[in-house]
């Protein structure tokens, strides 16, 4: 059973997926993305911070019962804590730690596979506004934006360029400014000796760099070549 809190939250199983009840989702997708034993004062101050201590803890009770009504036995609680069953697997931190190992070098022939084109929906439960949501979404984003780029790199380093395109378009559309991935998009371009497809992005990237912010690009096409 997964908790998916990309373009979530819901929960699948066995092909089959799942709606939590609303008045319990925002209670799930945080204990699911702290991933750890959470203290219930904690958690009602965090998602109703709005509310006094005596109802912020009473719409937790509701979220709790509500949850377990539903079928879905997720989360653990006693007096103190509630806490994630440890057999259930989260989206997001499934997603972190491929693009962990892709950072730090250490990524199996599995995950090169792991990525493709309907995996490039990763933003953190999208349009929820909650301060601790608005956190780790940037976080996430930037975790996966690396791997991605990473991605990209190993699959040119092992001379499988073709593959290595789509996972640095992906980033490029996720952020465009971000020099790093339009870098990365114009190497794979270059590795194939697609050098008109190389000028076309540096270009491309050049004019909207210019015309957002006023500023250049740091990387030219020569240096990319002599690497």
């Amino acid at each position: 059973m997964t908790v998916c809190l990309f373009d979530g939250p819901v929960v699948t199983y066995g092909g089959e997926t799942w709606d939590a009840p609303e008045v319990s989702q925002r209670l799930l997708a945080l204990v699911s993305l702290r991933r750890r034993r959470m203290d219930r004062r904690i958690i009602a101050r965090t998602l109703w911070p709005d509310l006094s201590d005596r109802l912020a803890s009473s719409r937790l009770r509701t979220a709790l019962w509500r949850l377990r009504s539903s079928g879905l036995g997720l989360l653990t609680a006693n007096r103190s804590a509630v806490v994630l069953d440890p057999a259930i697997r989260v989206d997001v931190q499934d997603a972190c730690a491929w693009a962990g190992r892709l950072i730090d070098g250490s990524a199996t022939t599995e995950d090169l596979r792991w990525w493709h084109a309907d995996r490039e929906v990763f933003e953190l439960l999208p349009g929820w506004q909650d301060e601790w949501v608005v956190f780790d979404r940037e976080r996430v984003r930037q975790r996966m934006l690396h791997g991605l780029e990473a991605l990209s790199t190993r699959l040119i380093e092992e001379d499988r360029a073709p593959e290595a395109v789509e996972p640095a378009l992906a980033a490029v559309r996720v952020e465009p400014l971000r020099e790093s991935a339009q870098r990365t998009l114009a190497q794979v371009h270059l590795h194939e000796g697609n050098v008109v497809e190389a000028r076309r992005v540096y270009d491309s990237y050049r004019r909207l760099l210019h015309h957002e912010i006023g500023l250049e690009p740091r990387f030219s096409l020569k240096q990319l070549e002599s690497k």
